[in-house]
């Protein structure tokens, strides 16, 4: 008997930090005890541990097994550390060779039969270990597709223990996923391409020349109150008619990243108009999709059969979401919430002053620091938050227009009472407010002439983005919305002909200090669209109506 030692992770925020499992059998009452700050599910996995040895055949220590996960003072969460314990306690018992499991980063939740379950958060915690020198980890089958984005690594995928201590038995080298060639159809469904996972020890070594792991698709599955754009069926912005000032926002929002209210009556197709902004919007690149794909396995959305987020997320939240769903939280485990899920894409609150005014004041920080810090007494966790918000609302309760001959009978003050809700500080971090009005027929039928298909318009949002990407080369911003109000009038302000009908609004006390920052943003990407290496006194003139609410 003596003690062994092997590896796993641990994830705090979107971070996986390295833990060192020792696995201690001596003489002494025999019993299992854990130390290293475990909470409930890890605390528990003395029993799974023990039920999936017995049950895979192999004989439990009749023992004092100490198990010690270091740092001690460091928090450990969840069932990903089954795999670890198993192994540590198997290697100090003599059932597998202690120096073939002290390298390698072991992860994975065990059933009481031996069958190795997939866990959350595999993405980040392979990054983690790599971060830490790893070079090897071993993996759920399950989750081996999403584990092999991160390069420089070699991803085991195992189905049950017996496989695995059979495979650390015989010496073999660490195997490697087999990858699919990208013109072969279906590569997606397999991390291997082969269909399901094979025995490690008989996998292929190396890959054919040639050949990469292709990850397609995106999206995610649906978490409680929040709906995911690929759970949507294919739409496209040449549905909407009647909207030529809503489509042209849209454009200009998906363009620079910018914020958008739609203000209108019910049946006018401003959530039409919201669901299709992800249409126009360009594929992320490989750093933000590792990025969101990393923040969507820590909430436990991310589907087997797309482990890669090449899309843009949009997640819309119900009405009745809280706080907690909407910023991230928890009381045991922190979670990203619906900010978090949204990063590099788009938040889209349907019904806003439907929310509580509390759970959209909560956006405020979250808009300006592009991330989000939820602080409980187990500690404080920092998410990624970049993210365009999508405001969609109603005029007043009853929603009927109040025209002549109308029937809406709501009050000023409850007019005022419903949108309200949306408080100053939260609209004036909006860039662009537009008024979404009912068409008439004869404007239905004049519009179909003029509609573009989302590809069109995605064409131009791209090139935009591209003008905007070889200014800011160099820098750590991407889109004219991230520009630091400092070096926005630092570096690219506009003449001052052009700056003229914003002053003049500052100096009226129509126009806030952010509200000026935001306005020259939105021109420097209305000029992006139009082709223009600086925004004029038209772009800057049609900003700043559109940051009013009057265009």
């Amino acid at each position: 008997m003596a003690v062994a030692r092997t590896r796993s992770v641990t994830l705090i925020g979107v971070t996986g930090r390295s833990v060192e499992v020792e696995a201690d059998v001596g003489s002494g009452l025999a019993g299992i005890h854990l130390i290293g700050l475990p909470d409930t599910a890890l605390s528990e996995a003395r029993d799974r541990v023990r039920s999936a040895m017995v049950n895979s055949h192999y004989p439990w220590p009749d023992a004092r097994i100490t198990v010690s996960l270091f740092p001690a003072s460091l928090p450990k969460r969840g069932s990903q550390f089954d795999l670890a314990i198993a192994i540590a306690i198997m290697g100090a018992a003599g059932a597998v060779p202690a120096d073939r499991i002290a390298e390698p980063f072991f992860l994975g939740e065990l059933g009481l039969d031996g069958r190795l379950r997939a866990v959350r958060g595999v993405l980040p915690s392979v990054l983690g270990a790599v971060e830490s020198g790893g070079s090897t980890v071993v993996v759920p089958a399950a989750n081996a597709a999403e584990a092999a984005l991160v390069p420089d690594v070699t991803v085991v995928p195992i189905d049950d223990l017996r496989q695995l201590v059979e495979w650390l038995r015989r010496g073999d080298a660490p195997p490697r996923l087999r990858l699919v060639p990208d013109e072969l159809p279906g590569n997606e469904s397999h991390p291997d391409g082969e269909g399901p996972p094979q025995d490690p020890g008989r996998a292929s070594q190396d890959a054919p020349p040639g050949r990469r792991l292709t990850v397609v698709g995106s999206g995610a599955q649906t978490a409680p109150g929040l709906t995911f754009e690929t759970d949507r069926p294919p739409v496209d912005l040449s549905d909407v008619v009647g909207q030529p000032l809503g489509r042209r926002a849209l454009e200009v929002s998906a363009a620079g990243g910018h914020n958008l209210w739609m203000l209108g009556p019910p049946g006018t197709g401003k959530t039409l108009l919201a669901e299709r902004l992800p249409t126009l919007l360009p594929d992320l690149d490989v750093d933000q999709a590792l990025e969101v794909t990393a923040i969507h396995s820590i909430a436990g959305v991310l589907p087997s059969n797309s482990p890669m987020m090449s899309r843009p997320p949009f997640v819309s939240p119900h009405h009745t979401a809280s706080v907690a769903s909407i910023v991230g939280g928890g009381s045991n485990v922190v979670r990203p919430g619906a900010v978090s899920l949204a990063h590099h894409g788009a938040l889209f609150l349907d019904e806003a002053p439907e929310f509580p005014r509390h759970v959209l004041d909560s956006l405020r920080q979250p808009l300006e620091a592009g991330r989000v810090t939820v602080s409980r007494a187990v500690g404080t966790i920092t998410f990624p938050a970049k993210f365009m918000l999508v405001l969609a609302a109603n005029p007043c309760p009853c929603a009927q227009p109040a025209g002549a001959g109308e029937r809406c009978q709501c009050s000023p003050a409850a007019r005022r009472r419903y949108l309200g809700r949306l408080s100053g500080p939260l609209l004036d971090r909006i860039d662009m407010k537009v008024t979404i009005a009912r068409s008439s027929r004869r404007e239905l039928m004049a519009d179909r002439q003029f509609v573009e298909t989302s590809k069109v318009v995605a064409e131009r949002v791209q090139m935009a983005r591209e003008r905007s990407a070889k200014r800011l080369a160099g820098t750590p911003w991407r889109t004219n919305a991230e520009i630091p109000a400092a070096v926005l009038h630092a570096d690219y302000r506009p003449s001052e002909a052009a700056m003229k009908p914003m002053t003049a609004c500052l100096d009226a006390g129509s126009l806030s200090a952010r509200g000026l920052d935001r306005v020259v943003r939105l021109a420097w990407t209305i000029a992006d669209l139009e082709g223009k290496d600086r925004p004029d006194v038209s772009e800057t003139s049609t900003a700043l109506a559109l940051w009013l609410g009057v265009a």
